[in-house]
């Protein structure tokens, strides 16, 4: 990720909540599912809430107006367009903090092998759409100049740690509020009294796979501080770590720098 807040060894856990839990978020307008069936799930019981500090919007107005021109050529699915707008030295960081771009291939040749844009009704216009509809990125660290988006909440390395083991949980099983506030209800359908809101702290999701589950899929089942089950929008939960895309300057135009995640490099 761009600026490591976790631990390795946390950051890789709370990775595979956006594969257990949640749906890769670009791709679908980070929108969270439920936890895996079949996964062994401590029970619900309180806990101490960590805070969270939600990741900021890009102060650069500038960005704003290479955003726009984004989703425009996500939307009309337009490669040539998108391919001027791919840095020459763009970069694609899979795993273990490798860059495993193809430097015999184009720059947009390892875009779309990174996001998904080759073949038939490929899926990476919608990753395209997703990313360019994010406000949020972070500065990276080792690449100077370069910001990643979707932006990441600061997170308590220790109280994180802290709070699984508490909780006997796993890393996977825990995510954020897109905000303050977000009314928990106590049942799934829209109509169920609110029990509670929500604070910037990290929740846990638990699955719910009851039929009456399987029905109410825009809600997601969660875990409040107080150990209620309760319901809340499933896009109102997002992951604590995900893809991300990069973005650079080239003089005063934005370029797509390169992709932190994305596909299987070899495939």
């Amino acid at each position: 990720m761009c600026k490591p807040i976790l631990s390795t060894t946390v950051l890789a856990a709370a990775a595979l909540f956006v594969l257990g839990a949640l749906v890769p978020p670009m791709a679908s307008a980070q929108q969270p599912q439920q936890p895996q069936q079949g996964q062994q799930l401590a029970p619900p019981k309180a806990y101490k809430p960590v805070p969270i500090k939600l990741p900021q919007p890009v102060a650069d107005p500038t960005f704003e107006t290479f955003r726009k021109q984004l989703l425009s050529i996500a939307e009309k699915k337009d490669r040539a367009a998108l391919a001027r707008l791919v840095a020459t030295n763009f970069f694609w960081i899979a795993e273990d903090n490798k860059d495993v771009a193809d430097k015999s291939k184009s720059p947009i040749e390892n875009l779309a092998k990174a996001i998904g844009l080759d073949g038939r009704d490929p899926p990476g216009w919608d990753t395209l759409a997703g990313y360019a509809g994010e406000t949020t990125a972070d500065p990276m660290s080792d690449r100077q100049g370069v910001i990643c988006g979707p932006g990441e909440p600061q997170i308590d390395d220790k109280a994180f740690e802290e709070l699984i083991n508490a909780t006997q949980t796993d890393a996977t099983e825990w995510g954020y509020p897109v905000g303050e506030g977000i009314e928990v209800r106590s049942g799934a359908e829209k109509t169920a009294p609110v029990s509670e809101k929500l604070g910037l702290y990290l929740v846990r999701a638990y699955p719910d796979e009851t039929p009456e589950g399987a029905v109410h899929n825009e809600v997601i089942r969660i875990v409040t501080p107080s150990g209620k089950l309760g319901f809340i929008p499933i896009d109102s939960l997002l992951p604590i770590a995900t893809d991300q895309l990069c973005y650079s300057k080239e003089g005063n135009a934005w370029r797509i720098a390169g992709v932190i995640g994305g596909g299987t490099p070899g495939q």
